[in-house]
């Protein structure tokens, strides 16, 4: 069988309404004699009748009614299919992924939800996780864009930064070091940390910043994959931990927890916007990556930091 093209679905169902050879082929522009031979030569490709020719009116067989019903279904489809193209060139309006870093959960709920307040037409979907989760979900195209710390750099990305990111060292504020001044880090050589875990963002900047300390680098002695869980166990004394500022404004603010003053701290990273360099963003995912680069530093956290 020859391909059936939707052309001649058109005819079938023209034919159909009409009731005849000419209005159809009135309906259609064509001449009655080229509706007829295009007719005849698609029953004889499929080997079944579609028109019952009897009594001087075509009506549908069995076969050429289940034609028209697929035909309908296909042209509500390419109505769906044409809605939805054009949902694409609309920047106010379509579908837009996006993956947060964990650390960035803190603020990127209200970021999000003043985006979805200006742009209601847009659909959003938002992946969690930590950095290794969202560098892979970019890497894959699984997703529009990412908040999160330092752009990966083993595939093309393009980024924006679009806020600080300082990381800072907590404790409980009962600890004895809680309210000293100028605290060197090799003091801290002594001190057990909670840690996030390998692949997270905060553990690279932890083993930067502590690595090659003399006469060794703290002690990871609890690895936890939650920042909520790592700050439960500092305020519980099981600890000290690295962490983002952002993640601890609220126990800070109520005095649960302190941030220590240690010397070269806060150790001032940045917030990006990062997409992946071989993807065009859609105009929805456009009005979003402006809408973060432009305002996303308004929804951070405000926490007075030492030595700033």
């Amino acid at each position: 069988m020859r391909r059936l093209t939707l052309k001649h679905l058109e005819t079938i169902v023209a034919v159909a309404e009409s009731g005849t050879i000419a209005a159809a082929a009135d309906d259609l522009n064509v001449t009655a004699a080229a509706l007829t031979s295009r007719i005849k030569l698609l029953e004889d490709d499929v080997g079944v009748a579609l028109f019952d020719r009897t009594g001087g009116r075509l009506r549908l067989t069995d076969a050429g009614q289940e034609v028209v019903k697929i035909a309908t279904r296909i042209d509500l489809a390419l109505a769906e299919l044409k809605a939805t193209l054009s949902a694409h060139k609309d920047k106010h309006a379509g579908r837009v992924t996006i993956g947060v870093a964990s650390t960035a959960k803190y603020f990127a709920p209200r970021l999000i939800a003043a985006f979805a307040r200006g742009n209601p037409r847009i659909e959003i979907a938002v992946t969690v996780g930590n950095r290794a989760t969202i560098v892979a979900a970019l890497r894959d195209y699984a997703i529009d864009m990412a908040l999160m710390g330092s752009p990966p750099a083993d595939f093309p990305v393009f980024s924006k930064v679009f806020g600080p990111h300082p990381q800072v060292v907590i404790a409980p504020p009962e600890h004895s070091m809680a309210k000293r001044a100028g605290i060197d880090k090799a003091e801290l050589c002594h001190e057990g940390f909670i840690i996030r875990e390998e692949g997270s963002g905060t553990r690279n900047v932890f083993d930067t910043f502590f690595g090659g300390l003399a006469p060794s680098p703290p002690r990871v002695h609890i690895e936890i994959g939650s920042n909520e869980t790592v700050k439960q166990a500092v305020m519980a004394g099981l600890g000290l931990t690295l962490i983002s500022a952002h993640t601890v404004e609220a126990e800070v603010a109520e005095g649960r927890l302190a941030i220590l003053d240690v010397v070269g701290m806060p150790i001032m990273r940045q917030w990006f916007a990062v997409r992946h360099g071989g993807r065009e963003l859609s105009p929805a995912a456009k009005t979003m990556w402006d809408f973060v680069v432009s305002d996303g530093r308004g929804f951070l956290p405000k926490i007075a930091l030492p030595r700033e």
